[in-house]
């Protein structure tokens, strides 16, 4: 099994070089990677101090959001430490390369053998934290070997997981390269300590710590007091197409009566562009934002990255797209500020949103006619809308604390 991890690693860097030719996202990947080991080595001759070195690694912009709560706790109760933080995709990278919380960002190199030797002796971390779902295998065998400890937080374990199915043996015995791991639920817990897993806790979701921030500070977005002022909002976060073809009828039946903001999940020319055909008069891109044109406009389409979170600040209702997809995006953060959540089919495999669908806060849709219904629950039918968010802003407080958990474990 050994053997077949890295031949599927090796096919995998094959594959991204290969279409690195002609996919600008996997050019990004491939190039950022370039003399990474003499990256680190440059990086840490600026250390005079001799600091020790917390790692932190995330897939993705979404696990770094998750991760981004410890990071920063980490930083102010450990300022003996320089922080590195690496990811494995671009759009984490891209992102978050300036991110002041890490005095040092970089790509995560691919996970060959003689790759993560070379790069675990680079760093030397003293620490290390991987977000979520990280099992690069070769990473954690060499960090196990030399003996630094390794921690995953905020996991969720599912039983159709390799680690708990009957060809997991391989799998299984990776888990112990771990120290510990901070998991979200009790059913995680359960499920490792069924395969002699017994370093872990249940901390919870460190999402809940970093949301709650976001809302307490309620930072504006240029532009979008003018918009929102005197209106009722209707935020449409992480949209896609399948999504929008369920929305947009009902958007522009009642563009007159509310304001619509639509944040698509990518925001390259084309699919805003595309966007922006069906919009119509009234519809207006982020980015061409001025103090005359928003007074005019009924429907915002945002074409930036990085602001979708301030905005749930303005909405009264919010939809999070990916339900008629792959699964849903982030619905804490609407949450967080008490904005009722509305969300296609697909959102069984999220803890969170099963639990306010039952608890009143979230509503699921599986077609236009559905997405009509619950519009006008919320916008007609006086306190249905309060009585939700009130829900979903319990909901939040109370699954506060991941942060605090694992630091507590940290400090002994």
């Amino acid at each position: 099994m050994f053997f077949l991890y890295n031949i599927f690693v090796f096919l995998y860097v094959l594959g991204i070089r290969v279409a690195s030719l002609v996919n600008e996202k996997a050019k990004l990947w491939v190039k950022g990677r370039e003399g990474i080991l003499q990256k680190i080595k440059k990086a840490l001759t600026g250390n005079v101090d001799r600091k020790k070195i917390a790692w932190f690694h995330c897939a993705s912009l979404g696990e770094f959001e998750q991760g981004r709560p410890l990071i920063e706790a980490f930083r102010e109760t450990r300022p003996d430490h320089l922080i590195f933080l690496t990811f494995f995709s671009p759009s984490g990278y891209e992102i978050r390369k300036n991110y002041p919380g890490a005095d040092h960002v970089f790509y995560l190199p691919a996970d060959t053998t003689e790759m993560a030797a070379k790069f675990v002796k680079a760093l030397s971390p003293d620490i290390v934290f991987f977000i979520k779902y990280e099992f690069w295998y070769n990473y954690l065998a060499v960090l196990k070997k030399r003996g630094i400890p390794t921690y995953m937080v905020s996991a969720i374990f599912r039983p159709s997981q390799s680690f708990f199915r009957w060809y997991g043996s391989w799998f299984r015995k990776q888990l112990n390269n771990l120290t510990w791991f901070f998991v979200q639920d009790e059913d995680s817990e359960r499920m490792l300590r069924n395969i002699g897993i017994r370093q872990v806790s249940v901390s919870g979701d460190t999402r809940f710590d970093r949301v709650s921030a976001i809302a307490i500070q309620k930072r504006p977005v240029e532009g979008m007091d003018e918009f929102c002022r005197n209106s009722r909002v209707i935020l449409a976060g992480s949209t896609w197409p399948e999504d929008e073809k369920i929305l947009l009828p009902v958007i522009l039946e009642n563009k007159t009566k509310f304001k619509f903001i639509i944040a698509p999940h990518e925001v390259h020319k084309e699919r805003i562009d595309g966007l922006m055909s069906l919009m119509g008069s009234g519809g207006l891109r982020f980015s061409q934002v001025n103090e005359s044109n928003t007074l005019e406009a009924r429907i915002m389409v945002i074409d930036s990255i990085g602001i979708l979170a301030s905005l749930y600040r303005y909405a009264f209702v919010s939809f999070i797209g990916g339900g008629f997809g792959a699964g849903i995006h982030n619905i804490l953060e609407p949450a967080a500020f008490g904005i009722p959540v509305i969300f296609g089919p697909n959102y069984k495999r999220f803890r969170e949103a099963r639990d306010l669908i039952h608890e009143g806060g979230a509503t699921s849709i599986k077609s236009e006619e559905d997405f009509r219904t619950i519009f006008g629950r919320y916008t007609d039918i006086p306190g249905e809308r309060d009585w939700a968010s009130g829900i979903c802003v319990s909901y939040v407080l109370n699954h506060k604390g991941a942060t605090a958990h694992i630091l507590k474990h940290l400090h002994g």
